[in-house]
């Protein structure tokens, strides 16, 4: 019961982060390089609590995988809190939620994994859902609602290389990936944002610099702690059931909490988009919690 709670309230914590990034003063580079930062100094500091270790023979292992998922959670962010920037918070929710249809897609390519027809079927209801979604942004008035919707889409493909890339990262605990991730990431981001834009952190309003520590605290510390801390706990089938808290919030504090209107294409192309993901991760756990029964 402790696990669901925890991974729960991460996904609300995850869902939340667009009312946060849309209304701070700095450039989406600069927000991801502080999430990251603050976000890590605070795992750093529960690693050190509880008393862990670094097998840095592993780690060393593990290098190429490691630079490679920080550099997609570092271009997974940018083009996130751009996509917030310049469009709503439910285009920039659903759009990137579009995520989980790219893994669908690439796994044959780079797990080797069969796709099958209902597979398909699902990326293509989905694809119909995004049709919807991208229609209803040509009509809307304000914003660059279709430039918001092409920033989460980029936004999808890097969290879809992130989530690839995890698959090869062998023998490394939750915590520590993470931190060693936000740390890498921090790296990164500092000469690109240094190079680019440089830094407004403290040129900022004090309400924007309260909304960066909260989601740098938050967003990125606790709500990866507790998605980590939760993972062992639960079976497979109810994680991919609870991941759907994440964009449901999004819509949710989008409408009810920011005041932005959903069209009923948004709507329709929000159901198909995530009824098609749901449909496809859903009918797999169960498939393979059957197969362990057998096994059993």
């Amino acid at each position: 019961m402790k696990e669901k709670l925890y991974f729960i309230l991460s996904m609300i914590i995850f869902g939340a982060v667009g009312v946060f990034a849309k209304y701070i003063e700095l450039s989406s580079s600069e927000i991801a390089l502080f999430l990251s930062l603050i976000g890590g100094l605070f795992l750093l500091v529960v690693f050190v609590w509880t008393k862990q270790k670094v097998s840095w023979r592993k780690v060393k292992k593990n290098a190429v995988a490691l630079i490679m998922a920080s550099a997609a959670l570092s271009g997974n962010w940018i083009f996130l809190f751009q996509a917030y920037k310049e469009t709503t918070i439910a285009n920039a929710a659903l759009s990137y939620y579009f995520a989980p249809v790219l893994v669908i897609f690439l796994s044959p390519i780079v797990l080797k994994e069969k796709l099958s027809l209902k597979k398909v079927a699902c990326v293509g209801i989905a694809l119909l859902g995004l049709f919807f979604i991208l229609q209803s942004g040509k009509v809307e008035e304000a914003g660059h609602h279709l430039l918001g919707i092409g920033y989460g889409l980029v936004a999808a493909g890097f969290y879809a290389g992130l989530t690839l890339v995890n698959k090869f990262i062998r023998d490394l605990k939750g915590l520590t990936n993470t931190l060693l991730q936000l740390a890498l990431s921090t790296a990164m981001l500092l000469p690109f944002v240094l190079f680019t834009n440089g830094f407004g952190f403290f040129t900022m309003a004090r309400d924007s610099i309260v909304l960066m520590l909260v989601l740098g605290i938050f967003h990125g510390g606790v709500g990866f702690y507790l998605f980590f801390s939760s993972m062992k706990g639960l079976k497979g089938q109810s994680i991919a059931v609870l991941s759907y808290i994440d964009p449901l919030t999004s819509l949710l504090i989008s409408a009810l909490i920011v005041g932005e209107r959903m069209t009923s294409q948004q709507l329709l192309g929000a159901f198909l988009l995530l009824g098609s993901t749901w449909i496809s991760e859903g009918r797999n756990k169960k498939k393979g919690l059957g197969e362990n029964r057998k096994s059993a």
